[in-house]
Parts: C-alpha cells; sequence; structure tokens
C-alpha cells in the first residue's frame, strides 16, 4: 500500500521482455528484494538491487493496463517505497493498483486528462485520484468532454515527472479505492 506521495524521481536504464531496470541512488539502497515499490503508481516486486539500481518483473497485465511498457531507457519515473505503519498517512490510501492509462489534454499547473468512460462514476470533484503514483485532488470533472482537471502545485511540478507533461502524454490513473469498492457494493445490490 502506498500513499501517493513521490518519495523520489529515479531514471529507467532498461526495459526488455518485462524486465525493468531503474537507476535510483536515492531509494535503491534501502529497497528489499522481495519487497514492493510504486513505479509511476504501479506496485512491483523488487528483484535485484545493485549499486542504486534496482530490477523488477512485469507481467503482461501490468505491461497491457499501464505506461510501463512504453518505457525507454533514459526516462524518468515517480517512485514511492510502500507506506510503513510508522510512517503518518500523507496522499490518500493507493493501492499501486492501475485502473487505465489516460492521455494528457492539457499540462501545467491546471493539468487537465482525459476520464475514460469506465472510470467517471469512480472520480468526483474533490475527490482523489492517483495519476503516475501521485495523490492529487479532482478540481474540475468535465462529463461533456470527458476529462477532469487537477491542480498541481510548483512543488509537485518539480519533483515529480507531472512537470514533464505535454499533450498526449500517457498517464497511469488509480481511482479512489474507497470510490471503488463503493460503486462495487452498489453494482451488487
Amino acid at each position: 500500500m502506498f500513499t501517493g506521495i513521490v518519495r523520489a524521481r529515479g531514471r529507467v536504464a532498461e526495459q526488455a521482455g518485462g524486465r525493468l531496470a531503474v537507476e535510483s541512488p536515492e531509494l535503491a539502497p534501502s529497497l528489499e528484494v522481495g519487497g514492493s515499490i510504486a513505479v509511476n503508481g504501479v506496485c512491483l516486486t523488487v528483484t535485484a538491487t545493485h549499486a542504486g539500481v534496482f530490477r523488477a518483473d512485469m507481467v503482461a497485465e501490468t505491461l497491457r493496463r499501464t505506461n510501463l511498457g512504453s518505457l525507454r531507457a533514459g526516462d524518468e519515473v515517480n517512485l514511492e517505497p510502500p507506506l510503513t505503519l510508522a510512517q503518518g498517512l500523507d496522499g490518500h490510501l493507493v493501492l499501486g493498483h492501475v485502473d487505465a492509462t489516460a492521455r494528457v489534454v492539457a499540462a501545467g499547473p491546471d493539468l487537465r486528462v482525459e476520464l475514460p468512460p469506465d472510470l467517471r462514476p469512480y472520480v468526483a470533484e474533490k475527490g482523489s485520484i492517483a495519476i503516475d503514483g501521485i495523490s492529487l485532488t479532482v478540481s474540475v470533472v468535465d462529463d461533456e468532454a470527458g476529462t477532469f482537471q487537477v491542480a498541481l502545485i510548483p512543488h509537485t511540478l518539480k519533483a515529480t515527472i507531472a512537470g514533464m507533461y505535454s499533450p498526449g502524454t500517457l498517464v497511469n490513473l488509480e481511482v479512489d479505492v474507497m470510490a471503488r469498492y463503493v460503486g462495487r457494493v452498489l453494482e451488487c445490490r
């Protein structure tokens, strides 16, 4: 489990055949083989660490449902180690189970992103959403345009990869876990 508070940015060293290697001198030394790490909001299991680089395997579902399969060497990614019981809960509860990818419509402080139709019931103004693992508050939902908007503060633009977004950038979306479960309960009634 994660909070959506990105702790570091890493640089992809390699991505091929379902294997990902990420340079992160800041986080890699503290990671344990078998432990979790969120990469662009995707929960992965660390399979090796060495000299400031960690490795993880990605299954077909991860490659199909997220933007990790399109990463290339040199690309920057958001990183977050898992939540521990000793730390406070910043952000919101994020599982690292990406629901869909979507394209950025407008970049910058007022980030606007496509809202896939199947996620619309779970995205509400003033609700939480994770974009590439970043915990954000939805400021606008435009059902007619099929988009939603979040406001990015200067720190977020600097500390995460959100500052590098441009129209057309493919991002990972994870809706609020509480909204997902409430929706499921109502669906089953």
